[in-house]
């Protein structure tokens, strides 16, 4: 029996190709003869035709009679959906009349559950489609209890169940462990879930079985950089290179390592080889900085606007190009860049800086916590400033084991405004709130939210939290946070600069000596929207040297470049630049960049044309 997908040649009783594991299906059988009846018997020309149009006609009338009731259907769930849909708006006015509610928290975290389903459906998905894949990949016995256990994840997804899913997926590993299907994807899963413990040891046994296996190849490579091994990473994404030269990814995915590691002719050369394959705003946000390194300014420019036009909310690329136009003595240029820099990422202060605002709760972050809270906790503080994301699951698993802890809570919601999942972290703080905690706890939750509503661009929302806060805060640490977010989102709007200014000295004054930069800061932004240059320069100038941030820095260039000193400005952005407050450095690096890119880019139309089936039969 020859399969149609690829071409090989199967036994009679086989049920799945023994190559691509496609189902096989019998499309012709064994010719018989047949005598034919005496001429009188026979049906006429128009006979036969008169009866193939009737039943055409049968089968028009049945199609518009189920597009009917599909229609029917279609209208009464749009009905139900309205009803619910109205059902629940009234709820929503109900709760926030008896002050039980909050309409943006609630808003928020309803479109943060249909994100987390759409992620959920879209693996039960991926799983659907290799389910049969992986039941023909087994060998041997044990045969019905593997096809229990993938009925029972089917099951757990259908139930929006992820995590009972992949636990049953992975006693069925346990139960055939050479089973390349199902190990690729529970390593493609948990590569996506950002748990690269798990996911090399599958996509290793994955190539162990199919060395050629390029969807493995390139999610390897990208796992061993991540784990700090760019040796094992290169290799394997040579590899997937030679595999499809005229894929995007690997090539994109390799130049990006060798751009980390200072290997910049090399990345050119991969990253023009990719955007010729595809032309990406990331890849050419990439190649216009390496251009930049490399002093071809003209270069740097024309791939930078390239990448900003394909994406206008490439922070990186807009903040690198305006240091472009600044050493080419375009200053309005350069300052019109790096504002739109700050508008994509409003007031973002770096882990670390954050810290400082949380006062007594900050400085025992930790404390309360026994067994395996502490233990995860102290494990994700430690991580928290290298690798956020990590720190963001541990503190997950932290809160499962004691999850009334608010000083755990807080932590969290901090680490989930520094990688901008704010919407996480305004609920979190708000639930603190709702407590009514200490001053110390609900001072730090008070500035982490905030500290969040700023990050998003908030502002007005963040100067009416600012008021709520200064009614019901004593301490004068807490009142300076206070008066200085306040002072810091109306200078952001443009908004009663007058009151933003007294809010920033009153701050100045209440403030312990090791916050003082936030408060100056925040005046200094003041003046300079008032358009005091001088005074602004002052002010930030001295910020920055009690505490460096990306944003004061950022603010310190605007404001030098408005004085007409660009020198300064160039310097200011340098140092804002290595500080590290640029996206790329907050998520992780280059790396992280490069990780969310093929994550983002790995689709089912790339996996499907990468089987060697599908390459045989196009070649053939």
């Amino acid at each position: 029996m020859i399969c149609q997908v690829c071409g090989a040649a199967n036994d009679l009783d086989q049920e799945f190709c023994r190559k691509c594991q496609n189902k096989l299906l019998v499309v012709s059988g064994s010719s018989e003869t047949y005598d034919e009846g005496p001429s009188g018997e026979g049906i006429s020309l128009d006979e036969h035709l008169l009866e193939r149009v009737s039943v055409l006609e049968e089968i028009v009338k049945r199609s518009a009679e189920t597009l009917k009731a599909l229609l029917e259907g279609f209208h009464r769930q749009e009905k139900n959906g309205f009803v619910i849909q109205t059902g629940l708006l009234a709820l929503k006015d109900l709760l926030e009349r008896k002050g039980l509610l909050v309409e943006q928290e609630f808003v928020e975290l309803w479109e943060g559950r249909v994100d987390q389903h759409m992620t959920v459906l879209e693996k039960r998905e991926r799983f659907l489609e290799r389910k049969e894949r992986i039941l023909a990949e087994h060998k041997g016995a044990g045969r019905e209890r593997l096809a229990d256990l993938l009925g029972e994840a089917e099951l757990a997804f259908f139930a929006l169940d992820p995590d009972k899913a992949m636990a049953i997926l992975e006693d069925a590993w346990k139960l055939d462990r050479r089973n390349a299907e199902l190990a690729f994807f529970l390593g493609e899963s948990w590569f996506n879930d950002g748990e690269a413990g798990k996911a090399a040891p599958a996509l290793k046994l994955v190539l162990e079985r199919r060395p050629q296996h390029f969807e493995a190849l390139v999610y390897s490579g990208v796992l061993e950089n991540d784990m700090g091994r760019p040796e094992k990473a290169v290799d394997f994404l040579k590899r997937a290179i030679a595999l499809r030269p005229d894929a995007f990814l690997p090539a994109f995915a390799l130049g990006a390592i060798h751009a980390g590691a200072g290997q910049l002719a090399k990345a050119e050369a991969l990253l023009k080889r990719a955007v010729q394959i595809e032309e990406n705003a990331q890849a050419l946000s990439l190649l216009g900085t390496i251009a930049y390194e490399r002093g071809r300014l003209r270069d740097a420019i024309d791939a930078l606007q390239r990448a900003v036009k394909l994406d206008p909310d490439d922070e990186d690329g807009l903040f690198q190009l305006g240091l472009c136009y600044l050493d080419r003595g375009w200053t309005q240029k350069a300052a019109e860049r790096f504002q739109a820099a700050l508008e994509l990422n409003p007031n973002r202060i770096e882990l670390q800086e954050a810290r400082k605002l949380l006062g007594p709760a900050g400085a025992g972050m930790l404390r309360g916590l026994t067994g395996a809270a502490a233990e995860r906790a102290g494990r994700a503080a430690a991580l928290a400033s290298r690798d956020p994301q990590k720190a963001l699951a541990l503190y997950r698993r932290a809160m499962k084991a004691d999850p009334e802890n608010p000083t755990l809570q807080i932590a969290f919601a901090l680490v989930c405004s520094a990688v901008g999942r704010t919407v996480e972290a305004v609920a979190t703080t708000r639930r603190v709130l709702a407590l009514k905690p200490e001053e110390p706890v609900a001072a730090a939750a008070w500035a982490t939210l905030l500290e969040a509503l700023r990050a998003e661009g908030k502002f007005r929302e963040g100067t009416q939290v600012a008021g709520e806060m200064l009614e019901v805060v004593t301490s004068n640490y807490a009142r300076s946070i206070g008066y200085f977010q306040r002072a810091a989102a109306r200078a952001e709007m443009g908004e009663q600069l007058d009151e933003a200014l007294e809010d920033a000295e009153r701050a100045l004054r209440l403030s312990p000596r090791d916050m003082r930069q936030f408060p100056l800061a925040a005046k200094g932004w003041v003046h300079y929207k008032r358009k005091e240059f001088t005074r602004a320069v002052e002010c930030l100038s001295r910020a920055a040297e009690l505490g460096e941030t990306p944003t004061g820095l950022a603010h310190l260039g605007l404001a030098y470049l408005a004085v007409g000193d660009a020198r300064a400005a160039r310097k200011a952005f340098d140092r804002a630049k290595r500080r590290g407050g640029r996206s790329t450095e907050r998520h992780g690096g280059l790396e992280a960049r490069m990780l969310e890119q093929i994550r983002r880019n790995l689709q089912l139309t790339e996996k499907v044309s990468s089987r060697p089936g599908r390459r045989k039969s196009r070649s053939g």
